[in-house]
């Protein structure tokens, strides 16, 4: 390797180093989190420098900052360092078979997924499984991931989108909210507190379309998570519009009801969603199938609406 080489290539403590002081913005607590001394930090920082030929950091009585070319830099190496601590994990936990290193929404992966889980492991002990949460897209080369559960649209770029299911949605509320309230037609909830999520925020227009109500629905709560939601609409607080599959506990707890029988579908679909580099990855195609064959079982199931 010839000496520019080498320039170009810092050593992965001397990286990890800057990284930690990056993120913490002291050499102490970078000296904390990796076990070892404030001394040897501040060595691997300033031989970084030397090598780069760059100041990473204003030293100062108050501390350190990054500097302008410091920010860049920890901008520019940090998908890499995800990378290779990805790479490790998948080397580290793979033993006699491979890895899947999956993506899944926070509330169907908790309430619909995880719960059926034990059935491909036990079709497929030799594929150990990596779980991470992901809402919307992302790069999967750079997270280190094989394959994702999606909601929306089957348009991610770069990937191969296989349709799981439709999701239909209801308007739903607690017994005391519904007790308190006169709710026989789609329309009765137009001036009725409705909860919203971030994430779907024309679904409340959807549904009055859907059911052909003219008018503006009512402002009200915005939520980020689905969990808070269920949560708010437990509360008495308002009517939210939410997939029944999701919140079956809820509903045979008696927590929530619906407050109107009719349900509308999503403009939005589940699918499981693999790179092209990886469609043909052993364990995304029996993952896959098997996500398909689970989806048919769970139609077969007598609550399944």
């Amino acid at each position: 390797m010839s000496n520019v080489s080498r320039k170009l290539l810092p050593s992965t403590s001397a990286l990890a180093a800057f990284e930690s002081v990056a993120r913490l913005g002291s050499f102490s607590n970078a000296a904390d989190e990796l076990s070892l001394t404030q001394g040897a930090i501040s060595r691997q920082i300033s031989g970084l420098e030397d090598q780069l030929g760059i100041l990473l950091f204003d030293r100062s009585s108050r501390g350190v900052a990054l500097t302008e070319a410091g920010r860049a830099y920890a901008r520019a190496i940090g998908g890499a360092l995800s990378q290779i601590r990805a790479a490790s994990l998948q080397a580290m936990t793979k033993r006699h078979g491979d890895t899947l290193n999956l993506a899944m929404l926070p509330t169907f992966g908790t309430r619909w997924l995880l719960p059926r889980i034990p059935r491909f492991v036990s079709a497929h002990p030799e594929i150990t499984l990596n779980f991470a949460t992901r809402i919307g897209m992302f790069d999967f080369e750079q997270d280190g991931l094989d394959v994702a559960i999606h909601i929306g649209q089957p348009n991610w770029p770069g990937a191969e989108c296989t349709f799981l299911m439709e999701e239909m949605v209801a308007p739903v509320c607690s017994p005391v909210f519904l007790a308190g309230h006169v709710i026989e037609q789609p329309a009765d909830l137009l001036p009725l507190p409705l909860l919203h999520m971030a994430s779907r925020p024309g679904a409340w227009t959807h549904f009055f379309e859907s059911m052909a109500v003219a008018g503006t629905p009512a402002p009200g709560m915005r939520f980020e998570q689905f969990s808070s939601v269920a949560q708010a609409c437990s509360a008495g607080l308002g009517v939210a519009l939410m997939p029944l599959f999701l919140i079956e506990s809820e509903l045979a707890a008696g927590d929530l009801v619906q407050a109107l029988p009719q349900q509308v579908r999503s403009p939005s679909s589940y699918y499981v969603v693999a790179p092209i580099t990886r469609v043909e990855f052993r364990p995304v195609k029996l993952f896959r199938s098997w996500l398909i064959e689970e989806v048919g079982r769970w139609r077969d199931e007598p609550y399944y609406a």
